[in-house]
């Protein structure tokens, strides 16, 4: 099934995909009555960075409370770990590679290629959002005159009082929390103990950096409180158990060889769904769930006809069956991908740094396909943002680079911004932590030609330039963005 569904978009993609208006049916809610959707998504908040995940230190006790009377889902994938394509995907449900200049940060949005938000409300939906939504980038260049993610508003308690009653509702809530730049020592200040911080593997164990991930605990815990705060309105409101609740980020936190990166610490994600008693609660679901589906999921609980051009699946079977641990035996793997993040090679390329990657239980397969390129950003005389600017700028950047002589955190140094072979291969059993290539080691070479294939069928399977000869386009697009003194999206 899955196999004709890639190749159903692959023909789709070569006839137009504005030509494909006819929808896959989709079932009336089970309730009989249209639910509503918030949507809360953080920006740079990634995973495992939630008390669900059992992070010893942060406090998210909205999270918890919709993963405890929702689900958990363990394995959350972003399509790109960059901020306008990872929510270019999410809202049209497709591929970011599929979008033309949709895949870039600092970009548009075709209006040929439909989003959720918008499709429900021509199905009858109130639509609205706040804060950082869609983008960034300027959703107007190409002829779009509704916003993707529903009218910016001032705020979720206004669009509840302003919203029509007889309508369901559709609310995007955003914020650029915790997104860079942070105030110093502010988790620290704040009651977080450094010292119990559990740091990612891949970074150098000192005292400014964990008084840098404190300060990002510190906005992640602001973020959890909005929420909340939305939460708490839903009950007031008596709307609680009738709206489809999804919290999750939008990619890895914003720190060396997370953000902007094809490794779980780039482009895994905490995600709860809570839907009163339509969903079963006190699950934790080990599928491989991709930002992509989750289009494809709301419209098909709405009632709403899924466009064929829509790439993801809908979750509708696993959110409905009581099951915990691996509920659909086909969702066993996940794509990412990434295009250009800021334009941070030397000079006067506007390239970014091309990948792909394949995700099972067992593997993570990445393919570079310019390994001759800068991951991070070109060390110097870069076009944009200064020395590897495809990493956001802070204390835990500055500290490795100003230390990538010393033998202790030269390591560090190599796994962040050095170059990369045209092919990753991490055992994840072995090294979960995804920090030794283990790609050309003879024991690994049945596995790694087996992801490869597997990897480059689907790509040119839903028409990825990349695998197709043609991903050159990517990097003519025009970055629409003022790179002087603003940060990466």
């Amino acid at each position: 099934m899955r196999r004709r569904h890639f190749l159903k978009t692959a023909a789709a993609s070569a006839a137009g995909l504005a030509a494909l208006s006819v929808g896959r049916a989709a079932g009336a809610p089970a309730s009989g009555k249209r639910p509503n959707i918030l949507f809360c998504l953080a920006d740079d908040w990634g995973w495992p960075h939630a008390g669900a995940y059992g992070d010893p230190v942060v406090r998210t006790p909205t999270f918890d409370r919709l993963a405890r009377e929702g689900i958990l889902f363990e394995h959350a994938y972003v399509a790109a770990p960059s901020c306008t394509p990872c929510r270019n995907a999410l809202m049209t449900g497709q591929w970011h590679w599929r979008l033309g200049q949709g895949a870039n940060l600092w970009s548009t949005l075709h209006p040929k290629h439909p989003v959720f938000p918008l499709l429900l409300e021509d199905a009858g939906y109130a639509v609205g959002s706040w804060r950082k939504a869609w983008g960034p980038g300027d959703w107007k260049a190409l002829g779009r005159t509704r916003h993707p993610a529903g009218p910016p508003g001032k705020g979720f308690d206004a669009f509840m009082k302003q919203r029509p009653k007889d309508k369901p509702f559709c609310f995007w809530l955003g914020t650029s929390d915790p997104h860079r730049p942070y105030k110093w020592q502010s988790g620290a200040k704040s009651g977080i103990d450094i010292a119990t911080i559990r740091l990612p593997a891949d970074l150098p164990d000192v005292e400014t950096v964990r008084h840098d991930v404190a300060d990002y605990y510190f906005e992640v815990q602001r973020w959890d409180r909005d929420v909340g705060k939305a939460v708490d309105l839903l009950e007031e409101a008596g709307e609680l158990d009738n709206t489809i609740i999804v919290m999750s980020g939008d990619h890895g936190m914003p720190f060396p060889r997370h953000k902007c990166n094809l490794y779980d610490s780039g482009t895994r994600v905490p995600l709860a769904i809570r839907w009163g008693a339509q969903v079963k609660g006190g699950r934790r679901v080990e599928d491989f769930v991709s930002f992509t589906d989750l289009a494809p999921t709301v419209l098909e609980a709405a009632g709403v006809d899924v466009p064929e051009v829509m790439t993801g699946r809908s979750l509708m079977t696993v959110l409905r069956s009581p099951a915990s641990g691996r509920v659909d035996p086909s969702r066993d793997h996940v794509l990412t991908g990434r295009e250009r993040h800021t334009p941070a090679q030397k000079r006067p390329s506007t390239e970014g740094y091309p990948q792909r990657a394949f995700r099972t239980h067992e593997y993570l397969y990445v393919h570079n396909f310019k390994p001759d390129l800068w991951p991070a950003g070109a060390p110097e005389d870069s076009s944009k943002g200064g020395a590897y600017a495809d990493c956001d700028g802070g204390p835990t950047k500055t500290y490795i680079l100003e230390h990538k002589d010393d033998p202790k955190v030269r390591p560090f140094y190599q796994l962040a911004f050095a170059k990369r072979p045209e092919e990753e291969l991490y055992d994840l059993k072995k090294d979960p932590h995804q920090l030794h290539n283990v790609a050309g080691q003879a024991a690994y070479a049945t596995v790694q030609a087996d992801l490869r294939k597997r990897l480059m069928d689907e790509l040119k399977a839903t028409g990825d330039p990349r695998a197709l000869g043609a991903g050159d386009a990517f990097a003519g697009y025009p970055y629409r963005g003022r790179m002087k003194h603003r940060p990466p999206g």
